[in-house]
């Protein structure tokens, strides 16, 4: 048993060590140039003409380790992954994030399999927690694109006084890039770098929607496409639309305040069971230890964790209402 758990802990740090290696492996230059690359490679695919050579390029972004980039490569899954994460705004490559998930779900089956042997608790725990990276990744994604949100408004006021003054656009895209909080800033910097390096104004346009896809930047984006080919006052055309997203922010809040108490009750019923098991566990071991003792007992637990999880998505979906 003691050589078991001593090749164990060697595995996991191995592997933990072999993650952090891949998250500092690679260089601020690097990602530029994909982030270059990778608008050019998205204005040619609306084109229709897609360049061999800047496709293998994406491909190599996948890691800097060149046995992991062939093996990424061969699946289309990757590129959505590589997607999210620039979405997210988290310097990390796939294979880095992959294998973080790797050595989480490993070490939780092992603690597991020493704690609660009995199958197949090391198993499920092991697959549950391995996705907990993953979420972390969304739920920063998720928060990066609501703080954009939040100050996009303040964008299009600034592009619209710009705009007024008799700046041309792509000067307004500019201050927004140096004024602007964070992430607009980053963001409007990348669309008026690919402009300022040769990309057409619309291809650029329509990389910021692919980057961050919220209907408020469609709209945006659509409106600037249509006033480019028609016409127009583009100073009250950024005015309306800017009102359209206050509006829209102020609805928002007035749901999240009448459905305080249904997210609270969600939040309690998802939490407590959990919580439940945990201070049973500290306070007396032997009375839960049936539970993952005895084969009933972790059928019982498995059905549970599943009307669990059923229960958590029904209530998040009754309590979050899009506006």
């Amino acid at each position: 048993m003691a050589l078991l758990i001593s090749i164990a802990t060697f595995v996991v740090v191995a592997l933990a060590s072999l993650a952090v290696w891949l998250l500092v492996a690679a260089g601020g230059r690097q990602e530029v140039v994909r982030q270059r690359m990778e608008a050019v490679q998205k204005a040619e695919r609306r084109g229709g003409e897609i360049a061999t050579a800047t496709a293998l390029l994406r491909d190599e972004m996948l890691s800097s380790v060149p046995a992991v980039h062939r093996v990424l490569a061969r699946w289309s899954w990757s590129t959505r992954l590589r997607e999210l994460i620039s979405q997210s705004g988290l310097k990390v490559k796939p294979a880095n994030l992959l294998t973080i998930c790797g050595v989480v779900g490993l070490a939780t089956y092992l603690l597991m399999g020493y704690y609660a042997p009995r199958f197949p608790l090391p198993l499920v725990a092991g697959l549950a927690l391995s996705a907990a990276p993953m979420g972390i990744v969304m739920w920063i994604r998720r928060s990066r694109f609501r703080k954009f949100e939040e100050h996009f408004p303040e964008a299009l006021d600034l592009l619209g006084r710009a705009v007024r003054a008799g700046h041309a656009f792509t000067t307004g895209l500019e201050m927004i890039s140096k004024e602007a909080p964070e992430p607009i800033a980053s963001e409007f910097r990348k669309t008026f770098d690919e402009q300022n390096f040769g990309l057409p104004l619309r291809d650029a346009l329509l990389n910021l929607a692919e980057r961050v896809p919220l209907i408020d930047v469609r709209f945006f984006v659509t409106a600037l496409l249509i006033q480019k080919e028609t016409g127009g006052n583009l100073a009250e055309i950024l005015d309306g639309l800017s009102r359209v997203i206050r509006d829209r922010f102020r609805i928002y809040r007035e749901v999240g305040v009448k459905t305080a108490q249904g997210r609270l009750t969600a939040a309690i019923l998802i939490g407590l069971p959990p919580v439940l098991i945990a201070v049973l566990g500290a306070l007396n071991p032997h009375y839960e230890g049936m539970l993952f003792a005895d084969p009933a007992g972790t059928t019982v637990l498995m059905i549970a964790a599943g009307l669990q999880i059923l229960g958590s998505i029904i209530l998040w979906k009754i309590v979050h209402i899009d506006v």
